[in-house]
């Protein structure tokens, strides 16, 4: 099943919308894979707290093919540059094989670098501009990564580390306009997952109980035990950021889950900020019911495909 107007199929929406699952049963009814694009679900042996449920890309008792998931090791910081160049190898290989490549994720920046194709490439560490900042609070960083034209994604920067290599990246692409990059065309027919405000946030609450009681705790424990240092764990935000400073002493229980619970809920909250600004900068965006059946909307992306 192929369409020659689009050549991409991305499937956004924010944390908790059901995304992943659907896009699973979409690729296995259209002949597709899943290219992950969710900034922390490239790390292996990170899996409760990046919400990696290999459950959800299991349609009929079939493993639906996925890419770009467990793909480094914790610790690494993994970026968009590299992101793109992965991203762009494996959309080449799908499309030598007839294969219908389904973008799926809720980094918001990993997403609209492949569809704006932006010109990427690898940005080197500076010193002197980290000296500048390192005094900076978080709130700080983020007034001056808004002084930028869109390129990062402002829900990935939760830690002042990230948001200091924000504006790193930034700065240095501002310096270098003389940046050429070759790209394949992309063609991606966008569809988003919109869920009611309330059920987002209940559902986001619910999951992140059963994430604990599913061990998130014991991973990020056994990650500590394998070297990897409480601040390369806190540079991930989040689930990773709020459970390391609990095992460390930093912060009870109950401040662990209720700061992370609001934490959670603010990401979503920016992640569907970013999908509405995609919108406003000329992305068309066709929203779906999370709530409505899932065969349902299977069957309306196929005939979007087709017009």
């Amino acid at each position: 099943m192929k369409a020659a107007s689009y050549n991409l199929v991305a499937i956004v929406g924010p944390t908790a919308s059901g995304k992943t699952a659907f896009a699973a049963h979409l690729a296995k009814a259209i002949g597709g894979e899943i290219i992950s694009g969710d900034s922390r679900q490239v790390y292996r042996r990170m899996d409760l707290g990046t919400g990696k449920d290999y459950d959800d890309y299991l349609v009929d008792g079939c493993t639906v093919p996925s890419h770009l998931l467990d793909i480094r090791e914790p610790g690494y910081k993994y970026n968009v540059y590299e992101f793109q160049n992965d991203f762009f190898e494996v959309f080449k290989k799908l499309q030598a094989q007839n294969v219908w490549p389904v973008l799926c994720g809720g980094t918001g920046m990993y997403i609209e670098a492949v569809l704006q194709r932006f010109k990427l490439i690898h940005v080197p560490a500076n010193p002197s501009l980290r000296e500048m900042l390192k005094d900076k609070s978080l709130a700080e960083l983020e007034e001056i990564l808004s002084t930028f034209r869109i390129l990062h994604n402002s829900t990935d920067t939760d830690t002042v580390k990230r948001a200091i290599r924000a504006i790193e990246i930034e700065t240095y692409y501002q310096t270098h306009p003389e940046i050429e990059v070759e790209l394949p065309e992309v063609n991606p027919l966008i569809v988003g997952i919109n869920i009611d405000r309330d059920a987002r946030r209940a559902k986001i609450t619910r999951r992140l109980e059963q994430r604990l009681k599913s061990g998130m705790i014991e991973e990020v424990k056994s990650l500590l035990s394998e070297g990897i240092s409480p601040d390369d764990l806190i540079y991930y935000g989040l689930e990773y950021k709020y459970l390391t400073q609990h095992i460390i002493g930093q912060i009870s229980y109950d401040e662990m889950f209720n700061q992370l619970n609001i934490a959670i809920h603010q990401f979503a909250k920016r992640q569907m900020t970013w999908f509405r600004g995609m919108e406003r900068r000329g992305f068309t965006i066709h929203w779906l019911n999370a709530e409505s059946p899932l065969e349902e909307r299977v069957e309306m992306v196929k005939s979007l495909l087709l017009k």
